[in-house]
């Protein structure tokens, strides 16, 4: 027992000296976030379990310093003994890394590390240890920090898995890309476990797929991209400043290829949307994104389906589905106005509208109606608030 206290006070001296070194990297970074560099950075939460180490140490031996992202590493760790994955991970990189502290400011180029026996949550750049639970018997340290990280972060969140057995990390992985933020995966085969990937994978909510060392490139890449950092929450930042005539012949292709006019789509969210598809191909101006388009018909469906990520994701959600058909669709009534466009909502809602007695009304949720081909209608209540989804019907 004593020579294995003496290894952990060894293994966590050498890693403070490590630190000390460092001091230079971290400044350095802070100095450069002050002159505005680093004034919106990404942030990384890299997830793993059985085999994480290795993995871990892949991944950050292969990452440059100089990437502007912040790293936070969650690994399923034992309730019961203090981790010592920060000591041994500090061999693996130049980086600062540090256990991650209650209140701590997340910072650019430095790698934080969950403690054992808790969740680790962030909430305004700040990160938060919150009580370990567990879903369904299960502790899942990953999807509640991904989760933690999509809602906080937005489009500035990326997602990572590592090695593992189970699941954990495919649901904050969905989250995260419902959100605009980007999401890897450690392929398959260079997994020395590879239950999480293969999960995460076949749930398609991966971008890339790749071993360690090439996750840290492309991390580095993409890091280097014009749309990536920009706020997530800043209302005056437009990802695609004055680029109309090239958006508009983005709304005509997903016309033409889908049926569905995008016209009216919240403007910020549509050019979000897309920035990030820009980003999965490596493309920095809007008008060769416009192009790779026309020419990769696959595309077009691809954005398409992120710009609906949302909906689709509230239709995977059967029992929510069941209770919206029961409880909450019977209530509509459905007005037609002579444009042809279709209005969903109580029968006091209708009324009130002054030029309702120009409209068809065609009856209630619960009554078979025929609509036109390019009726609105309302598409999913999600993630617990009403939204309206104005979707245009297909052709």
């Amino acid at each position: 027992m004593g020579s294995k206290k003496s290894l952990i006070r060894s293994i966590r001296k050498d890693a403070s000296r490590r630190v000390v070194k460092r001091k230079g990297h971290a400044s350095s970074a802070v100095i450069r976030r002050k002159h505005g560099t680093w004034r919106h950075f990404p942030i990384v939460g890299i997830g793993a379990s059985a085999g994480g180490l290795e993995a871990f140490t892949q991944l950050l031996s292969a990452l440059p310093l100089d990437t502007g992202l912040a790293f936070v590493l969650i690994q399923h760790l034992d309730p019961k003994r203090e981790s010592l994955l920060t000591a041994l991970l500090s061999h693996s990189t130049s980086l600062p890394i540090q256990e991650a502290r209650d209140g701590a400011r997340i910072e650019p180029n430095h790698i934080y590390v969950i403690p054992s026996n808790t969740n680790l949550a962030v909430l305004h750049g700040r990160l938060s240890l919150m009580p370990r639970t567990e879903a369904r018997g299960q502790h899942l340290p990953i999807d509640y920090f991904f989760r933690s990280l999509a809602v906080d972060q937005g489009s500035r969140a990326i997602g990572v898995i590592l090695s593992g057995t189970a699941s954990d990390g495919t649901e904050g992985l969905r989250a995260i890309k419902a959100e605009g933020g980007l999401t890897f995966s450690q392929d398959e085969k260079s997994s020395k476990y590879n239950g999480m990937p293969h999960n995460a994978i076949a749930a398609g909510v991966v971008d890339f797929v790749l071993p360690p060392e090439g996750i840290a490139r492309e991390l580095a890449r993409v890091s280097r991209h014009p749309y990536v950092g920009m706020s997530a929450t800043t209302k005056s930042v437009d990802p695609l400043p004055e680029c109309d005539a090239d958006l508009n012949k983005v709304f005509i292709l997903l016309r033409s290829a889908t049926g569905v006019d995008f016209s009216f789509y919240k403007p910020t969210t549509l050019k979000r949307r897309i920035a990030r598809r820009m980003v999965l191909h490596k493309i920095d101006l809007l008008s060769n994104y416009v192009r790779w388009l026309k020419q990769t018909p696959g595309e077009v469906d691809a954005l398409y389906q992120d710009l609906l990520i949302n909906v689709t994701s509230f239709f995977r959600e059967p029992e929510a589905l069941e209770a919206l058909k029961k409880r909450v669709t019977p209530t509509f009534h459905y007005a037609l106005k002579p444009d042809g466009v279709l209005l969903l909502g109580s029968s006091e809602t209708i009324g009130g509208f002054a030029d309702c007695s120009s409209w068809r009304t065609v009856g209630t949720s619960s009554t078979r109606v025929s609509l036109p081909r390019n009726a609105w209608s309302l598409s999913s209540l999600i993630e617990g608030r009403w939204q309206m989804i104005w979707n245009l019907a297909k052709q």
